[in-house]
């Protein structure tokens, strides 16, 4: 039998956990795909051949979302080498670290969480790399990004879906148990340390 203090605990996560969810979708535009182009950065040979080398895949459907990415957004600014793992039985978890690294040099390493809503995958642990457009510095990425996994544009094993806030767009591109192409909508909260908070 659940003790009072217990239950009141559950209770005060579950409120806090919607109340973050609900702040970071409510205060930002919808994430999307729609955006200008951005002139200089890194040029798609570049990106293809990084994200070829740490994600070790070299198949047509990696070339396709890294096309599609940069059809839609142009160049981008930096990237990000990442691990992470996630899971979810209709509400999930996603836990991550990387290498940030921009086209005129800076970058730092970056940790990533956040709770999903939505029918997802299950459990999985997978590299990510992530594709950074509109910011120039490690602190414009130290916020909290509402994404919505469920437009994940999928091809031949590769995927990539949008993530953003105020101007700036991340592009996380995931291949094979990576994917979690559900109907999944929360944020990514993108720090300096790590944390298992994932508010």
């Amino acid at each position: 039998m659940n003790s009072p203090q217990k239950t009141v605990s559950r209770r005060t996560f579950a409120k806090y956990w919607a109340l973050g969810i609900a702040s970071a979708l409510i205060s930002v535009p919808h994430a999307t795909w729609a955006n200008a182009p951005e002139n200089e950065g890194f040029d798609e040979d570049s990106i293809l051949k990084a994200a070829s080398d740490f994600l070790g895949d070299t198949t047509e459907g990696l070339g396709k979302v890294i096309a599609k990415a940069f059809k839609e957004q142009g160049r981008p600014s930096g990237y990000i080498k990442g691990e992470e793992v996630a899971g979810a039985a209709t509400i999930g978890l996603r836990y991550g670290e990387g290498q940030l690294a921009f086209k005129h040099g800076g970058g730092s390493r970056i940790f990533w969480q956040g709770p999903s809503i939505g029918f997802d995958l299950g459990g999985n642990a997978s590299k990510v790399f992530v594709l950074v457009y509109h910011a120039h510095k490690t602190e414009d990425l130290l916020k909290r990004f509402p994404s919505v996994d469920g437009s994940v544009y999928y091809v031949g094993g590769a995927g990539v879906n949008c993530q953003q806030r105020d101007d700036t767009i991340l592009a996380p591109i995931r291949l094979g148990v990576g994917l979690r192409a559900g109907a999944s909508i929360g944020y990514t909260h993108y720090t300096l340390t790590k944390t298992l908070n994932p508010l």
